[in-house]
Protein backbone atom coordinates (compact mmCIF):
# COMPACT_ATOMS: atom_id res chain seq x y z
CA UNK A 1 0.00 0.00 0.00
CA UNK A 2 1.00 3.57 -0.53
CA UNK A 3 -0.56 5.55 2.34
CA UNK A 4 -0.47 9.15 1.92
CA UNK A 5 -1.91 11.46 4.65
CA UNK A 6 -0.17 15.30 3.91
CA UNK A 7 -0.26 18.86 3.06
CA UNK A 8 2.01 21.36 0.85
CA UNK A 9 1.47 24.88 1.48
CA UNK A 10 3.45 27.08 -1.98
CA UNK A 11 2.55 30.73 -1.90
CA UNK A 12 -0.89 30.54 -1.96
CA UNK A 13 -1.88 27.00 -3.29
CA UNK A 14 -2.46 24.48 -0.76
CA UNK A 15 -2.92 21.22 -0.79
CA UNK A 16 -4.45 18.87 1.32
CA UNK A 17 -4.21 15.21 0.16
CA UNK A 18 -5.20 11.72 1.75
CA UNK A 19 -5.25 8.65 -0.25
CA UNK A 20 -4.97 4.50 0.29
CA UNK A 21 -3.64 3.29 -2.75
CA UNK A 22 -3.13 -0.20 -3.38
CA UNK A 23 0.35 -1.92 -5.05
CA UNK A 24 1.32 -2.96 -7.13
CA UNK A 25 -0.65 -1.05 -9.02
CA UNK A 26 -0.86 2.68 -11.60
CA UNK A 27 -2.98 5.42 -10.05
CA UNK A 28 -3.81 8.37 -12.05
CA UNK A 29 -3.91 11.34 -10.48
CA UNK A 30 -6.07 13.50 -13.16
CA UNK A 31 -7.39 16.69 -12.97
CA UNK A 32 -7.00 20.49 -14.61
CA UNK A 33 -4.06 22.45 -14.84
CA UNK A 34 -3.22 23.53 -11.65
CA UNK A 35 -5.06 21.24 -9.58
CA UNK A 36 -2.51 20.11 -7.52
CA UNK A 37 -1.75 16.75 -9.52
CA UNK A 38 2.50 17.65 -9.61
CA UNK A 39 2.71 19.01 -6.50
CA UNK A 40 1.09 15.74 -4.51
CA UNK A 41 3.63 13.22 -7.29
CA UNK A 42 6.55 15.68 -6.16
CA UNK A 43 5.61 15.49 -2.56
CA UNK A 44 5.41 11.93 -2.64
CA UNK A 45 8.49 11.78 -4.19
CA UNK A 46 10.42 14.15 -1.74
CA UNK A 47 10.84 16.59 -4.02
CA UNK A 48 8.63 19.29 -2.51
CA UNK A 49 8.56 19.99 1.55
CA UNK A 50 5.35 18.62 2.92
CA UNK A 51 4.29 17.83 6.28
CA UNK A 52 2.00 14.73 7.30
CA UNK A 53 2.67 11.36 6.61
CA UNK A 54 3.61 9.10 3.30
CA UNK A 55 4.04 4.94 3.77
CA UNK A 56 5.00 2.69 1.01
CA UNK A 57 4.83 -1.15 1.44
CA UNK A 58 4.89 -0.42 5.04
CA UNK A 59 8.60 2.02 5.03
CA UNK A 60 7.87 5.01 6.22
CA UNK A 61 8.84 8.07 3.66
CA UNK A 62 7.65 10.98 5.64
CA UNK A 63 6.25 11.34 9.64
CA UNK A 64 6.12 14.97 10.96
CA UNK A 65 5.57 13.97 14.22
CA UNK A 66 8.13 11.41 14.48
CA UNK A 67 10.51 13.89 12.70
CA UNK A 68 11.22 11.52 9.46
CA UNK A 69 11.74 12.25 6.36
CA UNK A 70 13.75 10.56 4.00
CA UNK A 71 15.92 11.98 1.38
CA UNK A 72 15.14 12.02 -1.70
CA UNK A 73 17.69 10.28 -3.08
CA UNK A 74 17.04 7.03 -0.53
CA UNK A 75 13.19 6.80 -1.39
CA UNK A 76 13.77 4.93 -4.26
CA UNK A 77 11.31 6.28 -6.51
CA UNK A 78 12.02 6.91 -9.98
CA UNK A 79 10.86 9.91 -11.84
CA UNK A 80 10.15 10.65 -15.41
CA UNK A 81 9.13 14.44 -16.70
CA UNK A 82 7.55 15.43 -19.12
CA UNK A 83 10.42 16.88 -20.66
CA UNK A 84 12.70 13.48 -20.16
CA UNK A 85 15.95 15.45 -18.92
CA UNK A 86 18.29 13.42 -20.06
CA UNK A 87 22.29 14.29 -19.67
CA UNK A 88 22.59 15.92 -22.98
CA UNK A 89 26.40 14.76 -22.95
CA UNK A 90 25.92 11.92 -21.72
CA UNK A 91 25.19 8.42 -25.03
CA UNK A 92 21.64 6.76 -24.69
CA UNK A 93 24.07 3.95 -22.73
CA UNK A 94 25.79 6.37 -20.08
CA UNK A 95 22.12 7.45 -19.51
CA UNK A 96 20.93 4.56 -19.08
CA UNK A 97 24.03 3.02 -16.54
CA UNK A 98 23.64 5.82 -15.02
CA UNK A 99 20.35 5.15 -12.75
CA UNK A 100 21.67 1.34 -13.29
CA UNK A 101 24.80 2.34 -11.31
CA UNK A 102 22.76 4.07 -8.52
CA UNK A 103 20.65 1.56 -7.46
CA UNK A 104 21.76 -0.56 -4.53
CA UNK A 105 19.79 -4.43 -3.18
CA UNK A 106 19.14 -7.02 -5.87
CA UNK A 107 18.12 -5.83 -9.49
CA UNK A 108 14.97 -6.69 -10.62
CA UNK A 109 15.39 -4.92 -14.18
CA UNK A 110 18.71 -5.51 -16.03
CA UNK A 111 19.79 -3.28 -19.02
CA UNK A 112 19.51 -6.18 -21.31
CA UNK A 113 15.49 -6.83 -20.65
CA UNK A 114 15.22 -2.93 -20.48
CA UNK A 115 16.73 -2.06 -23.54
CA UNK A 116 14.85 -5.09 -25.38
CA UNK A 117 11.50 -3.70 -23.70
CA UNK A 118 11.63 0.05 -24.45
CA UNK A 119 13.14 -0.72 -28.40
CA UNK A 120 16.41 1.13 -27.48
CA UNK A 121 18.88 -1.01 -29.01
CA UNK A 122 19.73 1.28 -32.01
CA UNK A 123 20.00 4.46 -30.14
CA UNK A 124 22.65 3.08 -27.37
CA UNK A 125 25.26 5.50 -29.18
CA UNK A 126 23.09 8.25 -29.43
CA UNK A 127 23.13 11.86 -27.21
CA UNK A 128 19.56 13.02 -26.58
CA UNK A 129 20.07 15.71 -28.98
CA UNK A 130 19.67 13.19 -31.55
CA UNK A 131 16.49 11.53 -30.66
CA UNK A 132 12.50 12.37 -31.60
CA UNK A 133 10.56 13.34 -28.29
CA UNK A 134 9.14 9.44 -27.93
CA UNK A 135 12.53 8.54 -28.10
CA UNK A 136 13.83 10.75 -25.61
CA UNK A 137 11.01 9.58 -22.97
CA UNK A 138 11.15 6.09 -23.49
CA UNK A 139 15.56 6.71 -22.78
CA UNK A 140 14.05 8.24 -19.56
CA UNK A 141 11.67 5.70 -18.72
CA UNK A 142 14.44 3.33 -19.15
CA UNK A 143 17.01 5.10 -17.01
CA UNK A 144 13.88 5.40 -14.21
CA UNK A 145 13.68 1.91 -14.33
CA UNK A 146 16.93 0.62 -14.41
CA UNK A 147 17.76 2.56 -10.91
CA UNK A 148 15.36 -0.12 -9.44
CA UNK A 149 12.75 2.30 -8.51
CA UNK A 150 10.02 0.79 -5.52
CA UNK A 151 7.53 3.44 -7.35
CA UNK A 152 7.87 5.33 -10.75
CA UNK A 153 6.28 8.91 -10.52
CA UNK A 154 5.08 9.66 -13.72
CA UNK A 155 4.83 13.34 -14.30
CA UNK A 156 2.76 14.17 -17.50
CA UNK A 157 5.41 12.14 -19.69
CA UNK A 158 3.50 12.70 -22.58
CA UNK A 159 2.54 16.06 -22.33
CA UNK A 160 5.23 17.37 -24.34
CA UNK A 161 5.30 15.46 -27.79
CA UNK A 162 2.71 15.22 -29.98
CA UNK A 163 -0.04 12.71 -30.64
CA UNK A 164 1.58 10.55 -33.00
CA UNK A 165 4.82 10.10 -30.20
CA UNK A 166 2.18 9.71 -27.42
CA UNK A 167 0.68 6.71 -29.39
CA UNK A 168 4.57 5.21 -29.93
CA UNK A 169 5.63 5.65 -26.45
CA UNK A 170 2.11 4.69 -24.45
CA UNK A 171 2.38 1.00 -25.27
CA UNK A 172 5.96 0.78 -23.94
CA UNK A 173 4.11 1.57 -20.68
CA UNK A 174 1.65 -1.18 -20.62
CA UNK A 175 4.57 -3.29 -20.95
CA UNK A 176 6.39 -1.64 -18.59
CA UNK A 177 3.26 -2.11 -16.17
CA UNK A 178 2.56 -5.62 -17.43
CA UNK A 179 5.75 -6.91 -17.17
CA UNK A 180 7.23 -5.28 -13.70
CA UNK A 181 3.99 -4.39 -12.10
CA UNK A 182 5.83 -1.29 -10.26
CA UNK A 183 3.51 0.85 -8.59
CA UNK A 184 3.05 4.58 -10.36
CA UNK A 185 1.55 7.44 -10.04
CA UNK A 186 0.62 8.50 -13.17
CA UNK A 187 -0.24 12.19 -13.47
CA UNK A 188 -2.43 13.41 -15.94
CA UNK A 189 -4.92 15.70 -18.07
CA UNK A 190 -5.44 13.49 -20.69
CA UNK A 191 -8.57 10.95 -20.22
CA UNK A 192 -7.68 8.80 -22.50
CA UNK A 193 -4.09 7.98 -21.22
CA UNK A 194 -5.96 7.05 -18.05
CA UNK A 195 -8.20 5.13 -19.56
CA UNK A 196 -5.65 2.83 -21.60
CA UNK A 197 -3.29 2.70 -18.08
CA UNK A 198 -4.87 3.04 -14.81
CA UNK A 199 -6.31 0.82 -12.22
CA UNK A 200 -7.93 3.54 -10.05
CA UNK A 201 -7.83 7.54 -10.46
CA UNK A 202 -7.83 9.95 -7.76
CA UNK A 203 -9.63 13.37 -8.85
CA UNK A 204 -8.14 16.10 -8.20
CA UNK A 205 -9.34 19.53 -8.00
CA UNK A 206 -8.17 23.39 -5.92
CA UNK A 207 -5.52 20.70 -3.92
CA UNK A 208 -8.25 18.56 -2.84
CA UNK A 209 -8.59 14.81 -3.62
CA UNK A 210 -12.93 14.53 -5.01
CA UNK A 211 -12.74 10.93 -5.49
CA UNK A 212 -10.80 8.23 -5.76
CA UNK A 213 -12.19 5.13 -7.05
CA UNK A 214 -12.20 2.50 -10.29
CA UNK A 215 -12.35 4.52 -14.03
CA UNK A 216 -15.44 2.28 -14.33
CA UNK A 217 -17.07 3.89 -11.54
CA UNK A 218 -16.02 7.38 -11.34
CA UNK A 219 -17.02 7.66 -15.27
CA UNK A 220 -20.80 7.82 -14.17
CA UNK A 221 -19.84 10.16 -11.38
CA UNK A 222 -21.02 13.74 -12.17
CA UNK A 223 -17.94 15.23 -10.21
CA UNK A 224 -15.60 13.47 -13.38
CA UNK A 225 -18.36 14.15 -15.99
CA UNK A 226 -17.74 17.87 -15.41
CA UNK A 227 -14.26 17.97 -15.63
CA UNK A 228 -13.43 15.59 -19.19
CA UNK A 229 -15.50 17.92 -21.49
CA UNK A 230 -19.04 16.50 -23.24
CA UNK A 231 -16.83 14.77 -25.81
CA UNK A 232 -15.37 12.58 -23.19
CA UNK A 233 -17.86 11.77 -21.24
CA UNK A 234 -19.29 8.46 -20.99
CA UNK A 235 -19.45 4.99 -19.34
CA UNK A 236 -15.84 2.93 -18.64
CA UNK A 237 -17.00 -1.05 -19.14
CA UNK A 238 -14.48 -3.75 -17.13
CA UNK A 239 -15.76 -6.88 -19.59
CA UNK A 240 -14.02 -9.91 -21.34
CA UNK A 241 -14.31 -11.52 -24.38
CA UNK A 242 -17.14 -14.41 -24.32
CA UNK A 243 -17.36 -14.96 -28.41
CA UNK A 244 -15.97 -14.54 -31.70
CA UNK A 245 -17.11 -14.18 -34.95
CA UNK A 246 -14.34 -14.53 -37.78
CA UNK A 247 -16.48 -14.32 -40.47
CA UNK A 248 -17.53 -10.64 -39.50
CA UNK A 249 -15.06 -9.42 -37.24
CA UNK A 250 -17.21 -8.69 -34.44
CA UNK A 251 -16.48 -10.02 -30.84
CA UNK A 252 -19.00 -10.33 -28.22
CA UNK A 253 -18.46 -8.95 -24.47
CA UNK A 254 -20.18 -9.20 -21.44
CA UNK A 255 -22.33 -6.49 -20.07
CA UNK A 256 -24.42 -7.16 -16.86
CA UNK A 257 -26.39 -9.68 -17.41
CA UNK A 258 -26.41 -9.12 -21.26
CA UNK A 259 -23.89 -8.80 -23.83
CA UNK A 260 -22.10 -6.32 -26.42
CA UNK A 261 -21.30 -6.86 -30.27
CA UNK A 262 -18.30 -4.60 -31.32
CA UNK A 263 -15.86 -4.98 -33.87
CA UNK A 264 -12.22 -6.67 -32.44
CA UNK A 265 -8.93 -6.63 -33.38
CA UNK A 266 -7.01 -9.81 -32.36
CA UNK A 267 -8.62 -10.68 -29.15
CA UNK A 268 -9.15 -13.68 -28.41
CA UNK A 269 -11.66 -15.89 -26.05
CA UNK A 270 -11.13 -14.83 -22.35
CA UNK A 271 -9.20 -11.20 -23.00
CA UNK A 272 -10.01 -8.61 -20.56
CA UNK A 273 -11.03 -5.50 -22.35
CA UNK A 274 -11.83 -1.75 -20.85
CA UNK A 275 -14.81 -0.29 -23.32
CA UNK A 276 -15.31 3.14 -23.13
CA UNK A 277 -18.83 3.98 -24.68
CA UNK A 278 -19.61 7.80 -25.08
CA UNK A 279 -23.04 8.89 -23.54
CA UNK A 280 -23.37 10.66 -27.41
CA UNK A 281 -23.38 7.03 -28.82
CA UNK A 282 -25.94 5.65 -26.86
CA UNK A 283 -29.71 6.15 -27.59
CA UNK A 284 -32.73 5.07 -25.34
CA UNK A 285 -36.05 3.60 -26.39
CA UNK A 286 -39.25 2.63 -24.13
CA UNK A 287 -39.25 -0.35 -26.12
CA UNK A 288 -37.58 -2.92 -27.51
CA UNK A 289 -37.06 -1.64 -31.31
CA UNK A 290 -37.07 -3.74 -34.48
CA UNK A 291 -35.89 -2.85 -37.75
CA UNK A 292 -32.56 -0.94 -37.08
CA UNK A 293 -29.30 -1.65 -38.15
CA UNK A 294 -28.26 -1.17 -34.25
CA UNK A 295 -26.71 -4.18 -33.08
CA UNK A 296 -27.07 -3.70 -29.34
CA UNK A 297 -30.27 -3.37 -27.19
CA UNK A 298 -29.63 -3.90 -24.11
CA UNK A 299 -32.46 -3.54 -20.66
CA UNK A 300 -31.70 -1.65 -18.18
CA UNK A 301 -33.16 0.45 -14.98
CA UNK A 302 -32.73 4.52 -15.95
CA UNK A 303 -31.18 5.12 -12.67
CA UNK A 304 -30.89 9.25 -12.66
CA UNK A 305 -31.65 12.21 -14.72
CA UNK A 306 -28.76 14.71 -14.29
CA UNK A 307 -28.98 18.56 -16.12
CA UNK A 308 -25.57 19.70 -17.98
CA UNK A 309 -24.86 23.42 -18.22
CA UNK A 310 -25.68 22.99 -22.37
CA UNK A 311 -29.13 22.16 -21.56
CA UNK A 312 -29.14 18.82 -21.84
CA UNK A 313 -29.68 15.71 -19.59
CA UNK A 314 -27.38 12.89 -19.17
CA UNK A 315 -28.98 9.25 -18.17
CA UNK A 316 -27.19 6.71 -16.14
CA UNK A 317 -28.65 3.45 -16.68
CA UNK A 318 -28.21 0.08 -14.71
CA UNK A 319 -27.76 -3.04 -16.36
CA UNK A 320 -26.76 -5.16 -13.64
CA UNK A 321 -23.94 -4.17 -11.92
CA UNK A 322 -22.55 -2.16 -14.93
CA UNK A 323 -23.65 1.35 -15.72
CA UNK A 324 -23.96 3.36 -19.54
CA UNK A 325 -24.46 6.59 -19.68
CA UNK A 326 -26.62 8.53 -22.85
CA UNK A 327 -26.90 11.79 -23.41
CA UNK A 328 -30.46 13.17 -24.46
CA UNK A 329 -32.77 16.11 -24.57
CA UNK A 330 -35.27 17.63 -22.18
CA UNK A 331 -37.81 17.23 -24.91
CA UNK A 332 -37.06 13.85 -25.05
CA UNK A 333 -37.63 13.13 -20.99
CA UNK A 334 -40.77 14.67 -21.53
CA UNK A 335 -42.23 13.02 -24.80
CA UNK A 336 -40.42 9.70 -23.67
CA UNK A 337 -41.65 10.11 -19.80
CA UNK A 338 -38.82 9.12 -18.93
CA UNK A 339 -38.68 8.81 -14.95
CA UNK A 340 -35.83 6.74 -12.92
CA UNK A 341 -37.02 3.49 -12.15
CA UNK A 342 -38.41 2.71 -15.08
CA UNK A 343 -37.30 -0.24 -17.42
CA UNK A 344 -35.71 1.09 -20.97
CA UNK A 345 -33.39 0.03 -23.87
CA UNK A 346 -30.28 1.20 -24.53
CA UNK A 347 -28.88 0.85 -28.11
CA UNK A 348 -25.27 1.10 -28.99
CA UNK A 349 -23.89 1.05 -32.46
CA UNK A 350 -20.74 -1.82 -32.88
CA UNK A 351 -18.49 0.62 -34.40
CA UNK A 352 -19.30 3.27 -31.73
CA UNK A 353 -16.79 1.22 -29.32
CA UNK A 354 -13.37 0.83 -31.68
CA UNK A 355 -11.91 3.64 -30.66
CA UNK A 356 -12.38 3.46 -27.13
CA UNK A 357 -11.31 -0.28 -26.07
CA UNK A 358 -8.44 -0.48 -23.80
CA UNK A 359 -6.47 -3.43 -22.89
CA UNK A 360 -6.30 -2.98 -18.50
CA UNK A 361 -3.91 -4.99 -16.24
Amino acid sequence: MLDIDLRVTRDSFQLDATLNIPTPSITALFGPSGAGKTTLAHAVAGLVPACGRITLDGVDLLDSKRGINVPVERRRIGCVFQDARLFPHLRVSENLLYGYRRHQGRAYATTEDVIGLLGLETLLDRRPHQLSGGERQRVALGRALLAQPRLLVLDEPLASIDRARRDEVLPYLEVLRDRYQIPMLYVSHQYDEVLRLAAQVALIDSGRILAFDTPAALSVSPELRSRVGSAGVGAVIETEVTARDSSTGLITVALGDHSLRLQGGGDVLGTRLRLHILASEVILATELPQGLSVRNAVAGILERLDDESNGLIVATIAVGNARLLARITRSAVDDLALTTGRQVWALVKAASLTLGVYRPL
